[in-house]
C-alpha cells in the first residue's frame, strides 16, 4: 500500500489519506473580501472522503490587505460565505481548516481602506502587492510601513483571537497560523525584518514571542489538536532573512510543542512563492522532526513519487500540494490509481473567473 493511503489520526481526527489541499491564495472572493459559490464549488471539488483541506490566506482585519480578492474573516458576510464553504467540505466527508493572516509589511493601502502596512520594523518588502487597477488586477510596489508601537501589539494579537472565534462559527475544523512566506509573525521571528529593542525584538526569545502569544490566543478558541502553524525556515519571499535560520526555527518548533497544535506545516527549500528554486532533497522537514513532537505536514514542490519518499523516511505524515491541486480536483484519486495529471496554467493562478478554477477535468 502506498504511505500516502495509509490512514491517520490528529487529536478526534480520522484522514483516511495523507494528501492535503494547500493553502492558495486564488484571489476569487465577491464585494467585501467574501466567500461566494465560485470558492464553494472550488473546494467542493478538491473535498474527498477523509481528506484535510486548508483554505485561502484569510486576513483578519480590512485594515492589513495584501492581495485584492483574498478572502477576510471579519465580518458577518465572510462568515455566512465561510459556512457555505465548510458545509460543502464537510459535505464530501472531508476536514477543513482556516489559514489565518496577518501580511503585515506585505499589506497595500489600495486594499486595506487606505491605512498604511504595519511591522515591527519600518523596512520595506521589495515584492509586489496586487491591488485593482483600470485593467484589472494589476501589481504594485509595496511602501515602507510603520512600526509597531510595544502597546498596539496585543490588539493585533486580539484581531488573531476574534478571527479564529468567528472561523468557529464558521463551522471550520480548526485554524492554521500562516506564520511562513515574510507575513507578519515571520516578520517579527526573523532578525532580517524585526530591528525592536523592546520585548518583542533582539534575542530570539524576544522575536518568537508574538507568534507564540498569537498561537496561544488561537488556542484559546478552538482548544489543543485543532491549532496548527505553518513555517518557512528556508523562505525568501518576502524579502526575508535570519542570521541563524537554524537557531531560530529551531528555538520555535521546540517553543510550539507546550500547545499540543494539529500539526506544524512545513514549507521545504526548494520553493520561493508558486516558484521552483532548484531541484534536491526536501531537508527542512527532516530537520524539525527531531525538535517538534507532533504531527508534521511538508510543503513545497512535491509530486507523487516525492511524497511517498518523505513520508516512507518519517519526516512528514501529511504532504500538501498546491499547484498540481490546482489543475487536478480528483488529485488523491488519481495519485492513488497513478493517473496522468493534467497540466496546470499559471496565467489563471490569481484573480479571475472560473477559468482555471473550477473547470479543470476530472479524471474519466
Amino acid at each position: 500500500m502506498k504511505a500516502l493511503f495509509t490512514p491517520f489520526a490528529i487529536g478526534d481526527m480520522q484522514f483516511e489519506h495523507r494528501v492535503v489541499l494547500a493553502p492558495l491564495t486564488r484571489m476569487r472572493t465577491e464585494i467585501g473580501d467574501v466567500p461566494g459559490e465560485l470558492m464553494v464549488e472550488y473546494y467542493r471539488q478538491r473535498a474527498s472522503s477523509g481528506a484535510l483541506l486548508i483554505s485561502d490566506a484569510t486576513t483578519v482585519t480590512p485594515h492589513a490587505v495584501a492581495y485584492a480578492g483574498a478572502p477576510g474573516i471579519y465580518s458577518a458576510a465572510q462568515v455566512e460565505g465561510w459556512r457555505k464553504v465548510v458545509d460543502a467540505v464537510h459535505g464530501k466527508g472531508a476536514k477543513i481548516f482556516l489559514q489565518i493572516w496577518h501580511p503585515g509589511r506585505q499589506a497595500h493601502p489600495a486594499n486595506s481602506q487606505g491605512m498604511a502596512p504595519v511591522a515591527p520594523s519600518a523596512l520595506k518588502s521589495e515584492e509586489m502587492a496586487a491591488i485593482r487597477g483600470a485593467n484589472g488586477i494589476e501589481e504594485a510596489p509595496l511602501p515602507v510601513p510603520r512600526a509597531l508601537e510595544t502597546a498596539e501589539i496585543p490588539y493585533i494579537v486580539g484581531q488573531f483571537k476574534a478571527g479564529a472565534e468567528l472561523a468557529k462559527l464558521a463551522g471550520f475544523d480548526g485554524v492554521e497560523l500562516h506564520g511562513a512566506n515574510g507575513y507578519l509573525p515571520d516578520q517579527f521571528l526573523q532578525d532580517g525584518s524585526n530591528q525592536r529593542t523592546d520585548a518583542y525584538g533582539g534575542p530570539v526569545e524576544n522575536r518568537a514571542r508574538f507568534m507564540l502569544e498569537v498561537v496561544d490566543a488561537l488556542v484559546s478558541v478552538f482548544g489543543p489538536k485543532k491549532v496548527a502553524v505553518r513555517l518557512s525556515p528556508s523562505g525568501q519571499f518576502g524579502t526575508m532573512s535570519d542570521s541563524d535560520a537554524v537557531g531560530t526555527f529551531g528555538h520555535v518548533a521546540k517553543a510550539l510543542n507546550r500547545f499540543d497544535l494539529a500539526y506544524l506545516h512545513i514549507v521545504e527549500p526548494r520553493i520561493r512563492g508558486y516558484l521552483d528554486l532548484h531541484e534536491g532533497d526536501a531537508t527542512a522537514a527532516k530537520d524539525l522532526r527531531a525538535l517538534f513532537k507532533g504531527p508534521i505536514i511538508a510543503a513545497g514542490g512535491f509530486d507523487g513519487a516525492k511524497a511517498e519518499a518523505i513520508l516512507k523516511e518519517g519526516s512528514a505524515d501529511m504532504v500538501a500540494f498546491g499547484r498540481h491541486f490546482i489543475s487536478n480536483p480528483d488529485l488523491p484519486e488519481r495519485l492513488r490509481r497513478d493517473l496522468p495529471l493534467t497540466p496546470y496554467d499559471r496565467n489563471t493562478f490569481y484573480g479571475g473567473d472560473h477559468q482555471g478554477y473550477t473547470d479543470y477535468p476530472f479524471a474519466s
